[in-house]
């Protein structure tokens, strides 16, 4: 990523406390719009700089977009992984965990899931190269959770295991976009709508 040796920032704001104006307002703009329709020129207008400032900060809108994209990845990946890794008795089950931990770590950010899976990325740049990198790495951890749920019913079918991987991709992003149409709703409420809801689909199970 491209930036300026100089630390001053802009109207008296200092460098450092600019750069993460811009980026959480960049991360909600490619959460919102998507990487093809945000604009250097939008983001520049909201947070109050010119546009040849923000290119000066961050170079291109691809650098912009790496820069919002690696800490969400990397938030991300960190409330997963600790998420099941928890095994303490009496914990909830560990889908309901990580969901609760997602929800955690989007909290005051939650347009940011849609940095990480955003289809507009344009094929082969190193965005789209990035953002793989960090949904394999989720769909990895996705993987195994799911391969010992299916195992814990008695099913070792590996396309089983495939098909609830993507649904439950399907279904995390799913929740995140009800819950940013809910913006009162917080992540222990999430957490615990997504518990009755478990609970409801458990008891409709025909098996």
């Amino acid at each position: 990523m491209t930036m300026l040796p100089t630390r001053a920032g802009t109207k008296g704001m200092p460098r450092a406390e600019r750069e993460r104006q811009v980026l959480a307002a960049a991360t909600e703009e490619f959460g919102r719009r998507g990487y093809e329709a945000t604009t250097m020129a939008t983001v520049a207008a909201r947070v109050g700089v010119t546009k040849p400032l923000l290119h000066q900060y961050f170079g291109s809108k691809q650098d912009l977009f790496l820069g919002c994209l690696e800490p969400v990845g990397d938030r991300l990946l960190k409330a997963v992984r600790t998420a099941m890794a928890d095994h303490d008795n009496g914990a909830p089950p560990t889908p309901l965990r990580v969901l609760r931990a997602l929800f955690d770590a989007l909290d005051g950010q939650r347009e940011a899931w849609f940095v990480l899976y955003d289809p507009s990325l344009p094929p082969g740049s190193e965005a789209a190269h990035r953002a793989a990198h960090y949904r394999d790495a989720i769909d990895e951890l996705a993987a195994t959770g799911t391969a010992d749920l299916l195992h814990s019913t008695g099913s070792d079918d590996p396309l089983d295991a495939d098909a609830l991987k993507y649904a439950w991709r399907g279904l995390c992003t799913t929740l995140v976009r009800w819950w940013i149409e809910h913006p009162d709703q917080t992540p222990e409420a999430m957490a615990g709508r997504c518990a009755r809801i478990f609970a409801i689909a458990r008891a409709v199970d025909p098996g």
